[in-house]
């Protein structure tokens, strides 16, 4: 079966892989619909969540660099206007999981939209594993600040949406995007809460300089810089998030003293791997994930629907 072990994906030999085959898109659709190919456990079996009383679309609109930036919506039917929840996906990109969380957030009342951060250079969902390693070229290639740019972008789409309440407005992301979930609260004052799902907070012990700088900034160092407070979910036993960064990280927010950092927390599982939501890999623990969820909507319910 497949384990996702670390944040930033497997490295060869780690892993038994899946070899199913898997369409590698849906005819006239932006997004691969199948599950991450370089990631699927052979016994998984989803959550699937069906479009009864929401509407789904695919989208583009500009970034800041021109570039045409598709997304995946999400939104309950009606006119709304509905809070709005940024989804940051994985390493994998826009794949059926993500797509899926979108769909659980628009039965819960959100319009949730998920910018396709990678595919400038190329999509990594249908990727398998044998090329983990231009999976992570195309990740790399997403740096800070174009990916700041296309929350930007879909902050601005978003808040010209009739359906749209750009007043209340969440984000919550997975993997890679847990650690942009940080990031994103700690520079746009439009966010009001994010809860981050096992995202990278420090440098791995053993980071050079360049790994380092690469990655700045760093949930760690952004702290005292958050404006708004998130709500971390981290796994005991995830290989890549040592308990060590977790506890930086608390650190880090005890001793910014701001509103939003007084706000924010990190809940550890014990146990847990890093993925413990993914219910497509075998890292899944449905326990936890159901309990991660059930944070999620109540801290939404709280600070976007009030």
């Amino acid at each position: 079966m497949t384990v996702l072990t670390r944040p930033e994906g497997n490295a060869p030999g780690d892993l038994n892989l899946s070899r199913r085959s898997l369409a590698t898109a849906a005819a006239g659709g932006l997004f691969f619909t199948q599950y991450a190919t370089a990631a699927l456990a052979q016994s998984a079996q989803p959550v699937v969540t069906d479009t009864a009383g929401i509407e789904v679309a695919d989208v583009t609109y500009p970034a800041p660099d021109g570039f045409d930036l598709p997304a995946y919506v999400a939104r309950p039917a009606g006119d709304g206007p509905f809070p709005v929840v940024i989804v940051a996906s994985e390493i994998f990109g826009i794949h059926a999981y993500i797509q899926d969380v979108c769909r659980r957030l628009a039965k819960a009342g959100y319009a949730a939209v998920a910018p396709a951060f990678f595919v400038r250079v190329a999509d990594p969902a249908p990727l398998t594993m044998e090329q983990m390693s231009r999976i992570r070229e195309i990740v790399g290639a997403a740096k800070y600040e174009q990916v700041m740019g296309d929350i930007a972008a879909t902050l601005d789409w978003a808040g010209g949406q009739l359906w749209a309440n750009d007043q209340k407005v969440g984000i919550t992301g997975f993997c890679w995007g847990g650690k942009v979930v940080w990031q994103a609260c700690a520079r746009f004052p439009a966010i009001d809460v994010g809860v981050a799902w096992y995202g990278q907070l420090a440098p791995s012990p053993t980071a050079t300089p360049e790994q380092t700088a690469a990655g700045a900034p760093w949930p760690v160092d952004l702290a005292r810089n958050l404006k708004a407070p998130v709500l971390g979910l981290y796994g005991e036993k995830d290989q890549g998030i040592p308990l060590t960064a977790v506890e930086a990280m608390k650190s880090a927010l005890a001793a910014a003293g701001t509103p939003a950092a007084s706000a924010s927390s990190i809940h550890v599982y014990p146990g847990a791997q890093h993925g413990f939501h993914a219910d497509y890999r075998a890292s899944y623990s449905a326990p936890d994930a159901a309990d991660g969820w059930s944070r999620l909507l109540s801290l939404f319910e709280t600070r976007l629907k009030a």
